[in-house]
Formats: structure tokens, C-alpha cells, sequence
């Protein structure tokens, strides 16, 4: 049992009677061994694996904690454990209960409301205040979800952000609008996830769980806790550092952690004082920093590292590429492996800097975040296909493929998915193969000038003009071919993709379905576009070698997605289970180059925090976003306590490119490296 590993305080706490258990877990003090104890502990007690509910910051963390268990119970028992992320768990237990569910990441949101947004014109309100752009009001609407349960989103703007007030009937609309049509198209975004997952909790009285688990509790969001507190439970253990909220950005309450107390009849607090991580030099530093914000919690932290130690050090420079370029040659004369350095960050500018100096060194390195497989426009392509095979209401994949279709922009795309949706009673493979007869199957234009809603009359054109172009006649006779501004290249690339799903419909198997895709007219032209735009010259001309190798590359990351695709026996699960999971991983191997908030979690021998000068960290302009000075401290906090051996910050006091001079960090005179 794990159990006998366990320090006095991570014994107690894993031991815990029944009930509400709020457990404090400092940087480096063993909590991931303190949630595997309690699952094992649960377990020898009696409880039931399926009534254990572990909820976690990324899928990686729970499975790697279930591992873990694993190697004490066997893997039948261990495999019956729900766990994984808000999100991840959500859409199992939904899923399970027989709700259909397609979910649709935020780019592919954004898009949908751009093309809501652009129906609007603000330029008949004089406020002198401009609009939000659609980009921004998206993430601001989810800001909202994920912050509050009680508000209309009106109500929530008036609170924080009284100037745009003039605009809130508009921003209401739009997304009345937005969600009708998410709805009307069945799409489920992550916060869409968690509100019908809290709806579900709620009237499902037969979903009850012997214990909760949350870990990273202090990142927990408004929705999230009322996700929590949804769930019919006898039992939660929460596992957090007050000192390591750094999501206030995204809606995080750091209060959910404070109120715990009360919240809670007769919770009871424990705390890991124990640091098995960091020297005592690097932990005092990153102490005397965090010990300038409010406690929450009693903390009395220990060392349990003897010997000796380096102490931190202070690099200053006078410019902020010489201090790059410094940084790069320390790393390449390092002894450390490579994979165990990290640089961390607080802005994405700061890891362009030394990305390109660490490879004019020749050193590799990987930077979390960059583009990874899921985010290359031919996988993007590929899953888009298999979207509208597994939802034929999916309009946002059909928009995206509408991107390599000539003279089809994103406003004729959506029309023209509408006329299908419309001709197909909602589903556009019989809008494809049996349209009902519509004269027109183009939505009616709406106008509200007090909603700012303006639009064009639609025209018709010939079906004539394409008689000569070898499309069939049942394609021929669709009503879509109307539409005016529809040219011959664009009704080319609806006949592919007609021709693609007359046969994808029939196929269950997600291993065969992507071998149609790349076997797919419609796909081979996307290939072949794709190819020449990488390989054009500068002066416009194609390198045809070039060309071959990039469609070679495109082809076999279409081989790389079948073989994901073999573990999976339904295209809809293998789809909403890329759609999950694909935003946690990174590319490469070397150095780490790391934000902050990409770096919690992790630790490694040598650590650099980079560009430690006031302005940009702490940053001034996010800090109106986030949770202000204190959160910026508790990022500091985190990025510090992820060293183990050697930790090195610095900053430079000069940008030449930019002409700014640089201030140190306000935090850097508090760790009293600076006086």
C-alpha cells in the first residue's frame, strides 16, 4: 500500500474520515502521492472503484495517478475509476446516459459568431466608444460563463465594463442568436459541456459518488465549482495551493479555495508542509516573494534536501537580446540534459527571443503551446470531414473546408450550408441526395436597425452555366446551384464533397472512414493546395521537388491519424476524443520553453525565468484582466518553484529595437536580490 510512504501529515490527511477535506499542498510537497494514497485507501476500505470520482487539470495527471494505483489493485478494479478533466468527465458520464454530443473547439466558435457579429453595424450608436470585435466578445462571453451563475450577460458587462453599455442589447442579441444556432446544429462547447453535465447532476439522483477528488482545487472556476457541488456526493477531498491560483484570467475563483471553511459544514483542513523538491535556497527565495501576499491558510514549510546547494542568481543586461543570446550560450554549456532545463516565461514575445537564439546555436528545444499534429490545416482538413460525415449539422466544418474552395468565402460557405440544412429537413447529406423541392432555399434576409442588423437581397442565377462541367444530374437538379455568386470552381468543390460523403455515410469503422478521406477527391485538391502554397518561391514560382516532398508529408500525417484512428470502433468517439484531449500535447524535444501557466505541474533540475522587468513581469496590462499584483506574485511563485538544483532569473534594461528602458521586477527587490 502507498500508504507506508507517506509522511505524518500526507498520512493524516490521506486517511481522512469521510466528509468535506480541504488539503493545502505547497510547491514540491507530495500531493500527487497523497491523492494515489486516498484512492488506495478508499479502496481497502471497501468503496467501490465506480463510485470514485477524480477530477483533474489535464487527462495526463489522472492517468498518470491511476498508474500509479494500479500498481497495487488490479487493473480491473483501477480501470472502473472515473477520472480525468472537467471536460473529459463531463462527456463520459453524458455520453453514457445516452445524450448525443459533438463538440466544436473555440476557433471554430469564433468563426461561427464572426459571421454573426458581421451582420451587425454599430455606426448608427455616436459613443465614441468602438464595438468589440468578435474574437474578443467570444472570449469575453466565456469569461462570463465561467465567472458567474447567478447573471445575465448584460448584467455581468454592466459590472465590469459600464463604457460599452450602449452596445449590450446588441451583445445580448448576437449571442440569443449564437446559441440558437449552436443548438439549432447541435454543437457543445467546453462550457457548454459543464452547464449540461451540472443540469444533469441535478436531476439524476441515481448519479451518486462514495468520494470526489478535485485536484489543482485552487484553479477552480465558478462553473466548475458549481459542477462540484452538483454531484451527488458522501464525500470531497480537495487538493490545492492558494499560492499557485494563477487562472484568474480564465474565470478562476481563488475564493473557492478561501471559503472552503464555510462553505462546508465541519470541513477540516490539512496541510503539507514537507518540500521534497527544491533546495532550501531556491524555496527561501520563492517564500520571501509569495510571503508579501494575504494568507489564506497556516503554512509552516520545511526543507527535507541536505548538502550543498547553488543559491539563485541574478543576471542583468544591458539589452534584451544580448540577454538571449547569454541566456542560449549558458544552456549550451550546461551539463544538465537538455530535457531538464526550462526556460520560463510571462509573454509569448519573450519566447520568440530565445527560441531563435537557442537555435542559431543548434540546440533543440520544444515550446509548449507551439502548432502541434491537431493544429496542421491537413489534419484540421481531414477531421473536418470526418465532423460533417459523424454531424451533418455541422456547419463550422463544412465552413472550414469552404476555405480551399475558390472564390467560396466564409459568407457563401454559411449560405450555402443553410440552403442544404434547409433542403434537408436539418441535414445536409439529404439536402446532398434528397432535397425536398424549395424555390428558394436561402434564408429570408432579416432587418432591425435598433440591433444593428443589415443584409443584402439574394440573387439567382442559371444552372446552365455548369452543364458543361461533368457533374451528374441528380447534382445538377439541387436548387444549391442557384445561387448567383456560385462559380465554377465552387461548385466544383461541392461536387467533391458531394461525391466524398455518397459513400462516407455507410462507413462505421474510423480507420476505413479516414482512408476514403484521403483516397477523397475533395481531399487530394485541399492536399494539392496546400502543397504549392509551401511550395512557392518568393517571386511566386512553384519548386516542384519542393511540392512532392510537402504532399509526401501531408499524406503521412493522414497514415499517422488512421493508425490513431484504429483504436477506436465508432467515428463519433474517436472524434469528440481528439477534440479533448489533442490541446495537451507539445512537439519536439530538447530545451523546455515554457509560459508560466504551461509550466505548472512540472519540475526540472535547472530553471531560467527570463525578462524579470516590471512591465512585463509582473505584467501591467494583464493584470486588469487577472487577479492584479498577487496573482502576478503567485506566478512568480510557481515559475520559481519549478526548479530543483539551479535556478538563474534575469532581465534586461534596454530593448534597442523598441527604444524602451527596462525597470527590474518589483518582485526581484522583495526576493531581495536587488536593494
Amino acid at each position: 500500500m502507498p500508504l507506508v510512504s507517506l509522511n505524518d501529515e500526507q498520512y493524516s490527511a490521506a486517511t481522512a474520515p469521510a466528509g468535506a477535506n480541504l488539503i493545502i499542498a505547497s510547491a514540491g510537497t507530495g500531493k500527487t502521492s497523497t491523492i494515489v494514497a486516498r484512492i488506495a485507501y478508499l479502496l481497502s476500505q471497501g468503496v467501490k472503484p465506480q463510485h470514485i470520482l477524480l477530477l483533474t487539470f489535464t487527462n495526463k495527471a489522472a492517468a498518470q495517478m491511476l498508474e500509479r494505483v494500479g500498481q497495487y489493485f488490479d487493473k480491473t478494479i483501477v480501470s472502473q475509476i472515473i477520472s480525468g478533466t472537467f471536460h473529459a468527465i463531463s462527456y463520459k458520464l453524458l455520453r453514457e446516459s445516452g445524450k448525443k454530443i459533438t463538440l466544436k473547439p473555440p476557433k471554430d466558435l469564433k468563426m461561427l459568431l464572426k459571421t454573426i457579429h458581421a451582420k451587425r453595424r454599430f455606426d448608427h450608436i455616436d459613443s465614441g466608444v468602438k464595438p468589440y470585435q468578435a474574437s474578443y466578445l467570444y472570449d469575453l462571453f466565456s469569461l462570463y460563463q465561467n465567472s458567474t451563475i447567478s447573471l445575465s450577460f448584460s448584467d455581468w458587462l454592466h459590472e465590469n465594463d459600464s463604457e460599452h453599455g450602449v452596445y449590450f442589447d446588441i451583445y445580448e442579441d448576437i449571442f440569443m442568436e449564437f446559441q440558437d444556432l449552436k443548438k439549432e446544429y447541435g454543437y457543445v462547447d467546453f462550457n457548454d459541456l459543464l452547464i449540461l453535465m451540472r443540469k444533469f447532476a441535478i436531476s439524476s439522483p441515481h448519479l451518486q459518488f462514495s468520494e470526489v477528488l478535485v485536484d489543482e482545487y485552487q484553479d477552480t472556476n465558478t462553473l466548475q465549482g458549481s459542477l462540484i457541488d452538483a454531484f451527488a456526493k458522501k464525500s470531497l477531498f480537495c487538493v490545492g495551493d492558494y499560492d499557485q491560483s494563477i487562472y484568474a484570467f480564465n474565470g478562476s475563483n481563488i475564493e473557492i479555495i478561501a471559503s472552503f471553511s464555510t462553505r462546508y459544514k465541519g470541513a477540516k483542513i490539512f496541510a503539507l508542509n514537507k518540500n521534497y523538491r527544491s533546495t532550501a535556497k531556491i524555496l527561501s527565495l520563492a517564500n520571501r516573494v509569495i510571503a508579501h501576499n494575504p494568507r489564506l491558510y497556516e503554512k509552516k514549510l520545511e526543507v527535507t534536501r541536505s548538502g550543498n546547494c547553488e543559491s539563485p542568481q541574478l543576471l542583468v543586461y544591458e539589452e534584451l537580446f544580448i540577454q538571449y543570446k547569454a541566456i542560449a550560450h549558458l544552456i549550451a554549456c550546461s551539463y544538465t540534459p537538455k530535457d531538464e532545463i526550462a526556460v520560463i516565461f510571462r509573454n509569448n514575445a519573450s519566447a520568440d527571443g530565445i527560441e531563435a537564439t537557442l537555435r542559431e546555436l543548434g540546440l533543440t528545444c520544444k515550446r509548449k503551446g507551439g502548432v502541434s499534429f491537431f493544429d496542421a490545416k491537413e489534419v484540421k482538413a481531414m477531421m473536418d470531414l470526418v465532423s460533417i460525415v459523424v454531424n451533418p449539422k455541422d456547419m463550422m466544418a463544412f465552413i472550414h473546408l469552404f476555405e480551399y474552395a475558390k472564390g467560396v468565402g466564409p459568407s457563401l460557405s454559411r449560405e450555402l450550408f443553410e440552403a442544404l440544412f434547409a433542403l434537408g429537413d436539418g441535414d445536409i447529406y439529404r439536402g446532398f441526395f434528397h432535397p425536398k423541392e424549395m424555390a428558394n432555399p436561402f434564408k429570408p434576409k432579416i432587418k432591425n436597425t435598433q440591433l444593428g442588423l443589415f443584409d443584402d437581397c439574394h440573387e439567382f442565377g442559371s444552372v446552365s452555366r455548369f452543364y458543361n462541367l461533368g457533374f451528374d444530374e441528380a447534382f445538377l437538379a439541387n436548387p444549391l446551384l442557384k445561387h448567383a455568386k456560385l462559380s465554377s470552381d465552387g461548385a466544383g468543390f461541392v461536387f467533391d464533397v458531394y461525391k466524398f460523403l455518397k459513400h462516407a455515410t455507410r462507413i462505421k469503422q474510423p480507420k476505413t472512414l479516414i482512408n476514403h478521406v484521403l483516397s477523397s477527391q475533395v481531399f487530394n485538391t485541399i492536399a494539392q493546395m496546400l502543397a504549392t502554397a509551401r511550395a512557392t518561391k518568393k517571386d511566386g514560382s512553384v519548386d516542384e521537388e519542393v511540392k512532392k516532398e510537402a504532399k509526401e508529408r501531408i499524406f503521412r500525417k493522414g497514415h499517422l491519424l488512421k493508425d490513431l484512428a484504429d483504436g477506436y470502433s465508432s467515428n463519433e468517439r474517436f472524434l469528440n476524443a481528439l477534440t479533448l484531449g489533442s490541446n495537451e500535447m507539445s512537439e519536439g524535444d530538447g530545451v523546455n520553453l515554457l509560459s508560466v501557466h504551461a509550466s505548472k505541474g512540472l519540475e526540472f533540475s535547472e530553471v531560467f525565468v527570463i525578462d524579470l522587468m516590471d512591465g512585463r513581469f509582473p505584467n501591467r496590462k494583464l493584470m486588469s484582466t487577472g487577479g492584479g499584483l498577487e496573482e502576478e506574485r503567485r506566478l512568480f511563485y510557481v515559475a520559481t518553484t519549478r526548479a530543483k538544483d539551479k535556478l538563474i532569473l534575469s532581465y534586461a534594461k534596454y530593448d534597442k529595437i523598441k527604444k524602451i528602458p527596462f525597470v527590474h521586477s518589483p518582485f526581484l527587490s522583495e526576493a531581495k536580490l536587488i536593494i
